[in-house]
């Protein structure tokens, strides 16, 4: 692929992950802590071109790297987002444990957690169907690499955090599964 193919393809990953944030995280409230941290563009959105499991455990090394090394007040936040490898939901959610293995290799093992975010989520015990699985559904796989000492001082400045998944599933629910998808297309529209 030729870096005009790989600039392009960056640009059109980080543009519809942008607008997924926006719109479906932002804009629906799915997590009342991505606004602040996107406003102030403390997100960094790393696109890796990894076609193979091994090439993207590097890149996720790489990147908690960045993120251990980086101001707060620069990079609160990463988003690996790998479009051309684990599109399969079952082999992303077995990398999840390889993912785990790692901040524990690395020592950063309650330093930074990793939320998954795939196209194709599926909660354990959900049909495949399920508006609910929208909440962790993207535009692309993603790993979203999340500092815990930033994770614990949003949970302590919001009360009712145990609350916001029961909030998310009620308003997926009342959107309903067509204008979900509706929005989930219009978001991959160059």
């Amino acid at each position: 692929m030729s870096t005009t193919e790989d600039e392009i393809l960056e640009k059109n990953v980080v543009a519809a992950t942008t607008a997924w944030l926006e719109k479906v995280v932002i804009g629906l409230n799915l997590c009342p802590f991505a606004k602040a941290i996107h406003v102030k563009k403390q997100i960094r959105y790393a696109v890796s071109f990894a076609i193979d499991c091994d090439t993207l455990l590097a890149d996720l090394k790489t990147e908690l790297a960045k993120l251990w090394t980086a101001n707060p007040a620069e990079i609160e936040s990463t988003l690996i987002i790998h479009p051309k490898v684990l599109t399969d939901f079952l082999e992303y959610n077995d990398f999840l444990a390889v993912c785990d293995s790692v901040l524990e290799e690395l020592d950063m093992d309650g330093v930074v957690q990793i939320a998954s975010f795939h196209p194709a989520y599926q909660f354990a015990g959900t049909k495949a169907g399920d508006v609910t699985n929208f909440t962790n559904r993207s535009p692309y796989p993603l790993l979203h690499l999340l500092r815990e000492d930033s994770v614990s001082r949003a949970v302590d400045t919001f009360p009712e955090v145990e609350g916001i998944y029961k909030a998310n599933m009620a308003t997926l629910r009342k959107l309903g599964r067509a204008q979900l998808e509706s929005l989930a297309v219009d978001l991959l529209k160059p």
